[in-house]
């Protein structure tokens, strides 16, 4: 419905239909909530955002963005922008996930998709079509992807764990589906703000908590407070951060101008991979060459957590129409994917 082609073809005909566009009226300022107190998803996503609509519209949409919290509950973003306190946002739709756990489909989840694997299905695979239908029938926005999410660090963790039987009774921080599923496998999870893991790591708390990617995580600090850090992140192995628009303020855009947001959401999408992905080399390598002590997962416990994720899975899907389509479309798409390494070499080349 709304596929768009190559990036480069999709960035000519916006700068022609700006050319070719009447003397704008008066720009439309808008106000972007967002969840995020500072850091990269503020400082550079959600800014990232807003520039390029500027550039993309001609100057007729300015968009002023909000630390979380100033607009709104930083975690109830999707009710501030449907109320229309705010005209859009950036945020992350497995905040939602209580009301419906579509949403963690597609935030991404534990043995979802890869960064990479994310595009192509969101922008070749039908993804995003998905997503902008289910935001408007369950919640009553228009949504769209703005920006990819690394792979997460498994756990920053005072306990060493490598196998199932370690994880037995971790009291870890974490949040939506990943929350159900570590508790299946027999953690005992929190859920907190993430600004009060620091000293819960630190006051012991809990045991382990785990956030975002290496670079995401730097400056947390949480290494300076737990011995371990703990991979791969199967427990969030890619995901998205999404744009919402009240649905007022899209009905008063033009088609063409409607056409130009959703193109700023995927080139910002494809902005915060290129520059997150680097930077996590830069963060990871801090890591490594720190005090902290690295550690990886046993197979058998990845294996478990696979396992585990399709049982979850299977049960919601059920009970939850939305959930078995968006399911029925990422699973057929990774079985697509197998295919890659007959053709690709890995990641590194031969010498891998």
């Amino acid at each position: 419905m709304h596929k768009m082609t190559r990036i480069a073809l999709s960035v000519g005909v916006a700068a022609g239909l700006t050319a070719s566009s009447v003397a704008a009226e008066a720009a439309e300022s808008w106000r972007m909530a967002t969840p995020w107190s500072g850091g990269p998803w503020l400082e550079r996503d959600a800014e990232t955002f807003a520039s390029y609509v500027n550039q993309l519209t001609g100057g007729e949409i300015e968009i002023e963005v909000f630390p979380g919290g100033t607009l709104g509950g930083a975690l109830r973003v999707t009710n501030t922008v449907k109320s229309g306190v705010a005209e859009v946002s950036h945020n992350y739709i497995n905040y939602d996930y209580g009301t419906d756990p579509t949403a963690a489909l597609l935030a991404g989840h534990s043995s979802g998709l890869t960064p990479e694997e994310f595009m192509l299905w969101m922008y070749e695979g039908g993804g995003v079509e998905l997503y902008e239908e289910f935001r408007r029938e369950v919640f009553d926005v228009v949504a769209f992807p703005c920006s990819i999410l690394g792979t997460e660090i498994f756990l920053h963790s005072n306990k060493k764990v490598e196998t199932l039987e370690d994880f037995q009774g971790l009291r870890l921080r974490t949040s939506g589906a990943w929350a159900e599923i570590a508790s299946r496998l027999g953690a005992s999870t929190v859920v907190m703000a993430g600004g009060e893991i620091y000293s819960a790591l630190e006051r012991g708390v809990i045991d382990a908590a785990e956030w975002g990617s290496p670079e995401m995580n730097r400056p947390t600090g949480f290494q300076e407070v737990a011995q371990y850090v703990i991979l791969p992140g199967v427990h969030q192995s890619g995901g998205f951060l999404e744009c919402q628009v009240n649905q007022e303020a899209w009905d008063g855009l033009s088609v063409e101008q409607q056409e130009l947001l959703r193109l700023a959401g995927k080139l910002s999408v494809y902005d915060s991979w290129l520059a997150s992905s680097f930077a996590d080399l830069d963060a990871y390598q801090e890591l490594i060459d720190g005090p902290n002590e690295m550690v990886q997962l046993d197979d058998s416990f990845i294996q478990a957590i696979y396992d585990e994720t399709e049982a979850w899975e299977n049960e919601y899907a059920e009970e939850n129409e939305w959930f078995a389509r968006v399911l029925e479309s990422q699973r057929s798409f990774k079985e697509a994917m197998n295919r890659w390494p007959e053709y690709r070499l890995p990641i590194g080349g031969a010498n891998n």
